[in-house]
């Protein structure tokens, strides 16, 4: 099948840049992305491919100025600061940032030195993404983190002494219990380092991994639901008494300090995607490119369109992401005449709070989101 070089029209001018660095140390044992793990990564290549990928994208287009660019992965720290600068550079050349962009980038906490971090701030980036997931060693061994627990303190020393007031700490929870893994420990340990941004992840056992081959094995990968529920809930508790806000299912921030890119994708707002397996929305269309770096880098040297596959969204996909992006942040979803006798339950249940028009679900709510999503919808699209 032959690809036709072809730029894209936005209905909507994107507000938003995502740019996937696929390229990883290893693989995590509980990751399905996207990645290509290199031992040397190929920097100079990758960044020529996304500046082609861009040139494809720029056909009949004019530069659009963007609120957000987001290097994610993978691993994006790992291209090198000097890379990360041309990348960027590469990407507002077409995308221009805002004069108050966020500009993220994703970071393995062994990556996270002084002169890496000057770099870093010197092409624009003001906001870290640091991979943490755990303080427990044990743990971060099992899961195939490159990091130990010292590492992660001294990437958060090194980001504040640089003065990088805005930066983010993942972690995952529901870990098999025999890991032996104190969840208490890790938020305990988490807000002592004070992040402006906190998200966290339920460990979630996906097809082709590691760890869902060693569930075939017939080996413990999961905590048991009761735990998933408890720790979810824990965390909730523990980070809003340390003054975070839980403004959507995984995140919590401080004033000022929410994700804005992922604000963005939440509200729907049209997005670029560039790299391997990147996923773009022009406010009616998805497209989403090649997943494998090779084949992705194949094509968009041939001056190829490495998109593999589209969507248009239907009526019915606009009403179900309508109620289910809604329900899923603290802004909660307008209730519609004739719904509130329907939604009544779920507040009676604590599942949710109706101030006004407005559903807003609690903690245990969000852990029933897709339920509560699903029944809604159906009522509005009656």
């Amino acid at each position: 099948m032959t690809r036709l070089r072809r730029g894209l029209s936005f209905r909507v001018p994107p507000r938003h840049v995502y740019v996937h660095a696929p390229f990883c140390a290893r693989r995590c044992s509980y990751c399905d992305f996207a990645i290509a793990v290199r031992r040397r990564v190929p920097s100079d290549e990758y960044v020529a491919g996304v500046a082609s990928e861009l040139d494809l994208r720029a056909l009949g287009n004019p530069p659009s100025t963007v609120d957000t660019i987001y290097l994610g992965g993978g691993t994006p720290s790992r291209l090198g600061p000097d890379a990360v600068a041309r990348l960027i550079d590469v990407v507002a050349r077409r995308f221009p940032p805002a004069s108050d962009a966020e500009i993220t980038i994703e970071a393995n906490p062994d990556d996270v030195d002084a002169p890496s971090v000057a770099a870093w701030q010197a092409a624009g980036v003001n906001r870290v993404s640091l991979g943490v997931q755990s303080f427990d060693d044990r743990a971060l061994a099992w899961m195939h983190r490159t990091h130990d627990s010292r590492r992660v303190i001294a990437a958060a020393a090194t980001l504040g002494d640089a003065g990088v007031d805005n930066w983010s700490l993942d972690l995952i929870f529901a870990l098999p219990t025999a890991l032996g893994r104190d969840w208490s420990r890790d938020l305990d340990a988490a807000i002592a380092l004070a992040p402006p941004h906190v998200s966290l992840y339920g460990l979630t056992v996906e097809p082709h991994t590691p760890i869902a081959r060693w569930r075939d094995r017939g080996a413990t990968v999961e905590g048991s639901e009761d735990a998933y529920e408890a720790e979810y809930l824990s965390a909730h508790r523990e980070l809003s008494a340390a003054g975070y806000a839980h403004y959507e299912v995984s995140n919590f921030g401080r004033p000022g300090r929410w994700s804005r890119h992922n604000r963005g994708y939440w509200s729907g707002a049209s997005y670029v995607g560039l790299g391997p397996a990147a996923h773009g929305f022009d406010g009616a269309i998805r497209r989403w490119n090649e997943r494998e770096y090779a084949p992705w880098l194949r094509l968009v040297q041939g001056g190829a369109d490495p998109v593999s596959g589209e969507e248009s969204l239907t009526d019915e996909n606009r009403l179900s992401e309508e109620v289910y992006l809604g329900l899923r942040t603290g802004n909660g979803l307008p209730i519609r005449a004739g719904e509130r006798e329907a939604v009544q339950p779920w507040v009676d249940a604590g599942w949710a709070k109706l101030d006004a028009d407005r559903l807003r679900l609690s903690a245990t709510g969000w852990l029933r989101l897709d339920a509560l999503a699903a029944s809604l919808t159906t009522i509005r699209s009656r």
